[in-house]
């Protein structure tokens, strides 16, 4: 005869699902069945659930932690003989003896953190994906789009804030290579341009060529050269009207900082930060 399993939560009730199929695969069973209830916040569904699982002789985990729908569960377990297992109760209630404080009990928290975590892989992908101009189009989607000329810390900024479920595209200035339209669509709100000093570009940059392998006097580390970038940048910047922001003596954290602070002023809605 089959054997019934029932995951009721109120959340999606990946949770629970996943530890009655890490307690299953301890046991020799092929001839059963898992029913997933997921959002059940209303006694009324429950009760329904309840009486099939009644009928069925099933086996119920729950990851519940409203009291009314908790002592539903208990009737239905002391009058009709239901077996249940609850897999966030005991914790609860040790966490409770351990600390003397009592927990929310508010329904989907573990949903909401989950869904903090995708946010984040999602915010990662899309500084991957818009990182140093590839795709101009993601300036448009973008929480914040960081304009600078190579060797501002665009690419490790664009992560460090992607960590903070912040979407960030970031497009290099170049003299010679015009800005795509798209900058020039975007609220000047949601635009922050980052610059550094001449001196320190020209240490950074040689010590790049110097990894690379290549020789010194690579125009890309030449004075004149970085001075004329910077120049362009800051007209470019001056046009579009946006902060700027010198990272020559700042760690990645600092300017972090000064970006979300100019976020909040601008009412730019920002996640989990």
């Amino acid at each position: 005869m089959k054997k019934m399993f029932y995951v009721v939560s109120d959340s999606l009730g990946e949770t629970a699902a996943q530890v009655l199929k890490a307690g299953l695969s301890q046991f020799d069973m092929e001839d059963y069945e898992i029913r997933r209830f997921s959002y059940v916040l209303k006694e009324e569904i429950l009760k329904d659930i309840l009486e099939t699982a009644v009928e069925e002789d099933a086996l119920l985990v729950h990851t519940l932690v409203e009291l009314n729908l908790l002592e539903l569960i208990d009737d239905y377990r002391y009058k009709k003989g239901l077996r249940t297992i609850d897999i966030i109760g005991p914790t609860l209630t040790q966490i409770n003896a351990m600390t003397g404080k009592e927990p929310r009990r508010e329904p989907g928290v573990i949903r909401q953190l989950n869904d903090s975590y995708y946010k984040r892989v999602e915010s990662i992908e899309f500084a991957v994906k818009y990182d140093d101009g590839k795709d101009p189009r993601g300036a448009l989607k973008a929480d914040i789009v960081l304009l600078g000329i190579s060797r501002t810390s665009k690419t490790p900024l664009s992560m460090y804030l992607a960590n903070k479920n912040i979407k960030v595209a970031n497009i290099p200035l170049v003299p010679e290579s015009p800005l795509p339209d798209e900058v020039f669509e975007v609220q000047k709100t949601r635009v922050v341009g980052l610059t550094n000093s001449p001196q320190k570009l020209n240490q950074i940059r040689t010590e790049r060529l110097k990894a690379l392998g290549l020789p010194k006097g690579n125009k890309y580390s030449d004075m004149n050269r970085i001075l004329e970038e910077i120049d362009y940048a800051e007209k470019i910047m001056k046009k579009i009207g946006c902060p700027v922001i010198d990272v020559s003596n700042k760690a990645i954290e600092e300017t972090a900082e000064i970006i979300i602070n100019i976020m909040k002023r601008n009412g730019i809605n920002i996640y989990n930060l």
